[in-house]
């Protein structure tokens, strides 16, 4: 996944544009782009939107953003949209991983009872939503099968915190969120999933999203969270593997497949050792 376009749940109009966005996966939001009143609303229509396009073959991932755990309204949420056959389920202000079990036993209930198979909607985690939670970045390994990606999130931190502001004057992230953004990174690779970088709430700022999704490619991070379909372009082209990135990556994984007892090979006069052929393999199963 490069590109995850978040949409309002409650929004018709929104919802009916939204698949021309060119978006990889669309963030179906129950959460926090709907107001308390407008939840039941916003549960009719994901289920609506997700019964109409679910079973197509040419489409985006569907994910759907269900309330926190602790929020009482998860239940609810879970109840209007899993027999509607959602790719995923994204769950915010995850503590830790004893939350993705929790979520995963509250959806085996669920698959079985409508006849579906045993972990097919997985759980993609917004695991840096409050102070607590950037403690246990490292509590996500093996807790779930269902897991596929790790994302972080500044604003409701930043909120948390008790921060002024989770940028400086130059747009980029202050410290202690550059810190909560690196170890959401070190989390994911280690839990085995992907790691998804945060949104870019300045959505007029096309440059500055550029800059920070090249930051993020060259970081480790695979995609990145939108709020706007114009930001969906942009943050396709920079995660997608240039033709030279892939050649270069493919004579890797060649070269130690012709030598695959060596630990270390020559390639074009420069030394190279198994990370380099973990990093090319990484990129290719990233080619669309």
């Amino acid at each position: 996944m490069r590109s995850l376009l978040f949409v309002p749940a409650d929004s018709e109009k929104k919802l009916s544009k939204v698949l021309a966005a060119g978006a990889d996966a669309l963030i179906l939001d129950l959460e926090d782009s709907v107001a308390h009143g407008n939840k039941p609303l916003a549960r009719d229509l994901a289920r609506a939107f997700l019964e109409s396009h679910a079973s197509k073959a040419d489409r985006p991932l569907l994910i759907v953003r269900v309330n926190a755990l602790d929020s009482h309204m998860v239940n609810a949420d879970l109840d209007a949209v899993v027999a509607a056959s959602p790719d995923a389920i994204m769950l915010p202000k995850s503590e830790s991983g004893v939350d993705v079990a929790g979520l995963a036993e509250k959806l085996t209930s669920r698959e079985a009872n409508h006849g579906m198979t045993d972990g097919h909607i997985k759980i993609m985690v917004v695991a840096t939503e409050t102070a607590k939670a950037v403690f246990n970045l490292g509590s996500y390994q093996r807790v779930s099968p269902r897991l596929n990606a790790l994302t972080w999130g500044a604003e409701d931190l930043s909120a948390d915190v008790g921060s002024e502001t989770n940028r400086n004057d130059k747009g980029h992230y202050t410290e202690p969120f550059r810190l909560v953004r690196s170890l959401c990174l070190f989390g994911a690779v280690a839990a085995g999933v992907d790691p998804i970088d945060a949104v870019f709430p300045a959505f007029g700022d096309l440059e500055g999203l550029r800059r920070e999704c090249e930051e993020a490619r060259r970081d480790g991070f695979t995609g990145k969270m939108a709020i706007h379909p114009a930001q969906v372009p942009i943050i396709n082209d920079v995660f997608s593997p240039t033709e030279a990135a892939i050649a270069a990556a493919r004579a890797v994984v060649d070269a130690f497949a012709a030598a695959p007892s060596a630990g270390v090979i020559n390639l074009k006069g420069e030394m190279l050792d198994r990370p380099h052929l973990t990093r090319a393999e990484r990129l290719l199963k990233r080619i669309r």
